[in-house]
């Protein structure tokens, strides 16, 4: 990793595993200072922190549960105090349970549209507050809100909040210089897809795309990066990143 060669910081939520990691990881390299955000697993945002920092990278990490507006507010503080201000919040953290509609249980219901739309309501509002001129949010949707699978009713119902949210928020941002999209990954290759997939069900979805393969996070950590950084003209779109799915 070269030597940092920009002032910018970013928080990435979620950023101890999967997308979220390859998200910090690819920001860090080009010279932005990054808080890992992490729910539960702190020692896995303390590895993220590690391989940052070994190539000469600047991190830590932060915890909380991202519906929590208090502790969410303590998280933006700690960025601001130890970088000195916030200019990127790329918000990955979010749960997924799949089921007909017919038979979720409600329970579940409730406990990914508190995640998945409270706490991108929660993160976007202390982001909103935040970033400074010439920052980027950046939340996440799924590219399930097109192909409209069985079983991902819950989720993509919290999805396309998200990307409401995303259009209006952009919008109430006007004459901040601060950009607003959200990242629509297709299949990606993270224990959040893979899990509870058997091989024939994997190689069905690899097979979807004209590039005939599942994205790996690194693909979705360029989308981001690209929305973080150079992409200033776009702004309240949603991204589709996933191979050319329809």
């Amino acid at each position: 990793m070269s030597s940092p060669t920009t002032n910018r910081v970013a928080l990435v939520t979620g950023g101890s595993g999967g997308i979220g990691r390859a998200v910090a990881e690819r920001l860090a390299r080009d010279g932005i200072a990054v808080a890992i955000h992490y729910a539960g697993r702190k020692e896995k945002a303390d590895e993220t922190v590690q391989a940052i920092t070994a190539e000469g990278g600047r991190a830590i990490a932060v915890g909380g549960d991202v519906a929590d507006e208090a502790a969410m507010a303590t998280a933006f503080d700690a960025v601001e105090s130890a970088f000195g201000g916030l200019d990127v919040v790329v918000h990955t953290a979010g749960i997924m349970v799949l089921s007909p509609i017919a038979t979720l249980d409600l329970n579940d219901l409730d406990r990914v549209h508190r995640t998945n739309i409270r706490g991108t309501f929660v993160v976007d509002q202390q982001a909103a507050r935040r970033v400074r001129e010439g920052g980027a949010i950046v939340n996440f949707s799924t590219s399930v809100t097109r192909t409209q699978l069985p079983t991902y009713g819950a989720y993509v119902a919290s999805k396309a909040a998200v990307e409401s949210l995303t259009l209006i928020l952009a919008r109430e941002l006007r004459g901040r210089d601060v950009t607003v999209n959200a990242v629509a990954p297709g299949p990606t290759a993270t224990p959040l897809f893979l899990d509870g997939k058997d091989e024939n069900t994997v190689d069905r979805f690899a097979k979807a795309t004209p590039l005939e393969r599942l994205g790996q996070p690194g693909d979705i950590a360029e989308t981001v990066a690209f929305l973080a950084g150079p992409a200033r003209w776009v702004n309240g779109q949603v991204l589709f990143a996933n191979g050319g799915l329809a």
